[in-house]
């Protein structure tokens, strides 16, 4: 395959300031995109709830991705499972992708919350969520996702 030159649009300003397992919930940032993109590029995003935002892990080491199965968390109690099963940034190309919530748009900054990113962030895409592109037919997972993820909304503040 052909390396895939990708150059981020937007960065995240504020929020999440260390990356953290849990408690991602509540918390306000910014996402800023580029001033070499016309303010265009926002109108009409404001009529959607919630975004699709495609980032990149970059706090995390290139050396820290496992192409192996492993227990998610380490935790021993939750069955290996490969990169591909898993949302951390050990994926082969650490790529993050988040949900968060558009509270509003002023010029170039998109205010959200619930972006489990941290500040500096890189962000490769944005989009708006649609529901019907949402996923289609009954939704099947295993338990530990849940259990693992009790915590993970839970606002910073309960920390």
């Amino acid at each position: 395959m052909q390396p895939l030159q990708i150059v981020p649009i937007a960065t995240v300003v504020g929020g999440h300031t260390e990356v953290l397992d849990d408690y991602q919930g509540g918390v306000e940032s910014i996402i800023r995109y580029d001033a070499t993109y016309p303010l265009e590029m926002v109108q009409r995003l404001d009529e959607f709830s919630h975004l699709t935002v495609v980032w990149h892990f970059h706090l995390a080491s290139p050396d820290d991705v496992h192409l192996h199965a492993r227990s998610p968390r380490n935790n021993p109690r939750w069955p290996a499972t490969g990169p591909l099963a898993h949302r951390n940034h050990r994926r082969p190309n650490q790529l993050g992708i988040s949900h968060p919530r558009l509270l509003s748009i002023d010029g170039r900054d998109l205010l959200v919350t619930d972006l489990d990113a941290v500040d500096s962030t890189p962000v490769i895409d944005i989009g708006p969520w649609f529901t019907d592109m949402g996923p289609r037919g009954p939704v099947r997972e295993p338990a530990w996702p849940g259990e693992m993820l009790k915590d993970y909304w839970r606002p910073a503040s309960s920390r």
